[in-house]
């Protein structure tokens, strides 16, 4: 059964940055998996923030553009997202997702992801 387990969150003043890793266990295909980070805000939807393909290709939501990378290590298992120059609009908790096949069509839909972390909090101040 795969696991996701985020960590590095915390609290960074507006544009610090934060490092953000997933490792994931209870797999032998992780290479094969589509990855990606959603946030949340409470009282408001999950949100996707970036997505990295198998071949490493990256798409990322429009707010967070030039300022965050998503990126993975299929030696270590392991998923990042590096964030630059945060903004106390980042603030929320950061959750890592899998997707294995069959995959579907959207990145930025929760619904198409198999397996979830349980959260890591990010606050910015301003």
């Amino acid at each position: 059964l795969l696991q996701l387990v985020e960590s590095g969150g915390g609290s960074v003043q507006s544009g610090g940055s934060l490092r953000l890793s997933c490792a994931a266990s209870g797999t032998t295909t992780y290479s094969s998996y589509y990855m990606g980070w959603f946030r949340q805000v409470p009282g408001k939807e999950r949100e996707g923030v970036a997505h990295i393909d198998s071949d490493g290709s990256t798409t990322y939501v429009d707010s967070v553009k030039g300022r965050f990378t998503i990126s993975r290590d299929n030696l270590k298992n392991t998923l990042y997202l590096q964030m630059n120059n945060l903004k106390p609009e980042d603030t929320a908790m950061y959750y890592c997702v899998a997707d294995w096949p069959p995959y579907g069509g959207t990145w930025s839909r929760k619904e198409e992801y198999n397996a979830w972390g349980q959260g890591t909090q990010v606050t910015v101040s301003s």
